[in-house]
């Protein structure tokens, strides 16, 4: 099983595994109860959505119909003003078939314009403080993409007390010494205040190219050689607090939990380097030449 510890300081033990369901986003409603059902017998008992998954909040809802009281749900919006994300939560909610989800988050708020209408009067973060209030969200968090989330997570968290946040982690993005530098910044910061770090992108290989003809369930390549994916998730699990969120190529769904299961240590760097070698391992994001999805 895997392991549960407090999703910051929500009052949560959250599975340190989450379920990414941008998964379900394309599947059918049988294929997604197929996915799902995986779930409890690992012990997840937190998905995490978005507003933009395609299909996922739809499919999501009659597993939930008869689990809701068991996991902790998060779903996401993208808008950016008051109005906006007002009306993408409302449809989330019916989506979902819920009255009320335990976290929202602004989605990939990264961008320095769009940072400033959201945080801004009138902004996102005006209505999703007003939907706590009202009893149609518990706790409010931000993630993003990129090099320079990290950057503005801290910036976010200056302006407001998020309960949770979410982000790019994995061997190839730490190698980047600005971007190894700010994620321990904040980290450091969200462990002072019990902030809940989420992590992505802990299986990736790189991005994709014109050449590969691999299926693509993912907007990037991830790895499929199963121990170069174990020791990428044990990578991140290795380090205490951090939360994985799983990749949407549900057909590494298994072996991405099963590793998670596993109590083992971080791998040491030097065998870290040889998968980056040997498999041709690049960080997706890498400042100011692939900063975006």
């Amino acid at each position: 099983m895997i392991e549960h510890i407090p999703f910051g300081r929500t009052g949560h033990n959250s599975s340190r595994t989450i379920f990414g369901a941008a998964a379900l986003g394309a599947m059918s409603q049988d294929r997604a109860n197929s996915v799902l059902e995986l779930l409890p017998s690992y012990g997840v008992n937190h998905i995490d959505t978005a507003a933009s998954y395609g299909d996922s909040e739809l499919r999501l809802a009659p597993w939930l119909a008869n689990h809701r009281d068991s996991v902790f749900l998060a779903t996401k919006t993208g808008d950016r003003t008051a109005e906006g994300a007002r009306e993408s939560l409302r449809q989330s909610l019916e989506r979902l078939d819920v009255a009320q989800v335990d976290l929202i988050q602004m989605h990939n708020l990264v961008d320095e314009a769009e940072w400033q209408t959201a945080m801004g009067p009138g902004g996102a973060l005006e209505a999703l403080i007003a939907a706590r209030e009202a009893g149609l969200v518990r706790f409010i968090g931000v993630t993003g993409h990129g090099t320079r989330v990290a950057e503005m997570h801290l910036r976010s968290l200056e302006r407001f007390d998020f309960d949770s946040v979410l982000l790019p982690y994995n061997f190839s993005m730490m190698q980047q010494p600005e971007y190894a530098a700010d994620f321990e910044a904040l980290l450091t910061l969200c462990q002072q205040r019990e902030v809940a770090v989420q992590t992505i992108k802990s299986i990736a290989r790189r991005r994709w190219t014109d050449q590969d003809e691999d299926k693509r369930f993912s907007w990037y390549m991830p790895l499929r050689e199963p121990q170069a994916l174990r020791r990428a998730v044990h990578y991140v699990l290795a380090r205490p607090g951090l939360f994985l969120n799983t990749s949407s190529d549900a057909t590494l769904l298994g072996e991405t939990l099963t590793a998670a299961a596993e109590s083992e240590a971080a791998p040491d760097d030097q065998t870290l380097m040889r998968d980056i070698a040997r498999m041709g391992i690049e960080p997706l994001f890498v400042r100011g030449i692939s900063d975006s999805v």
